[in-house]
């Protein structure tokens, strides 16, 4: 399995956690400038995964929810 797609079947807690490690690097002094916008795009890349994984839980929630009224 590719790095990508092991990337995109993490859950939502991964993603998040995965973010804050980034973040971590990133506060790193001794990061080149390269490294650290490669780093930042990793960070929003599942920060934004993270983002549609939390709306379509929103959204199978509102459903069911009207569902059931």
């Amino acid at each position: 399995m590719s790095e990508e797609k092991k990337e995109e079947t993490l859950a939502f807690e991964e993603k998040i956690l995965k973010a804050k490690e980034l973040l971590e690097k990133l506060n790193n002094q001794d990061i080149t400038l390269q490294n650290s916008i490669e780093v930042y795009k990793s960070g929003i890349k599942q920060l934004d995964e993270a983002q549609k994984l939390l709306d379509e839980a929103k959204l199978i929630f509102t459903t069911k929810e009207k569902d059931n009224n």
